[in-house]
């Protein structure tokens, strides 16, 4: 079984692998915020255990086996996350650190109680897929809020940034998933959204915070 440093990079490759198939040495150092040399030699181990194809000078590709192992390793991460929300009363801020810890717990019959007790949800309390038993990850369709235009009736699926900054922001808004958004208007300067919701007649989002909301059109 991997360590909790290989599921760590086992993670980060994962995501990585998401934005490209072809993942350079120093972008999993970067994520990572170690050295190149040090992500380069538990490269070289990842690898002895299949679940990494990688040669000096070229980039990293994750194998079947590798992505399977990581989509895992998440689907534990955001199984206890959507757990300690919904059954526990946690806020959406509050449970990202907690699953960090949890989602190397090798126990997989508590994952499947926790997923039969949640009554097998898709979704983790930030709108990100929950992988299934055998590692399929579905990523719907979503659209940035920051790519949609004026007049659009959009609802908040998801989240790009799932940090506990900008979801206390959006708390201090009073901004869930599920929160229908109706865009009045488009700052052409720095491309700000103001936006309708609710009982809110008007509030202006940041191009920071557009970027990272995720939306599907109603």
């Amino acid at each position: 079984m991997p360590s909790i440093t290989k599921e760590n990079y086992l993670k980060a490759l994962f995501f990585l692998h998401q934005k490209n198939k072809d993942i350079a040495i120093s972008d999993l150092s970067k994520s990572l915020d170690l050295s190149t040399p040090t992500a380069n030699n538990m490269v070289k181990k990842l690898q002895e255990s299949g679940w990494v194809n990688y040669e000096k000078y070229k980039p990293i590709q994750l194998t079947s086996k590798g992505k399977k192992a990581a989509a895992l390793v998440i689907r534990k991460h955001r199984l206890t996350e959507i757990f300690l929300s919904d059954i526990m009363g946690f806020g959406w801020e509050e449970v990202h650190d907690i699953a960090e810890e949890m989602e190397h717990i090798k126990s997989e019959k508590l994952f499947d109680k926790m997923d039969e007790i949640l009554g097998y949800p898709t979704m983790d309390p930030h709108g990100s897929p929950i992988p299934s038993k055998t590692g399929e990850v579905k990523q719907p369709a979503y659209k940035k809020l920051s790519e949609c235009k004026k007049n659009s009736k959009v609802k908040l699926s998801s989240l790009a940034d799932s940090s506990a900054e900008l979801l206390l922001f959006l708390n201090s808004k009073k901004i869930k998933l599920g929160t229908e958004l109706i865009i009045l208007g488009i700052e052409p300067f720095d491309n700000s959204y103001t936006v309708a919701y609710d009982k809110v007649n008007s509030l202006m989002l940041s191009t920071a915070v557009c970027e990272r909301l995720l939306v599907l059109e109603v």
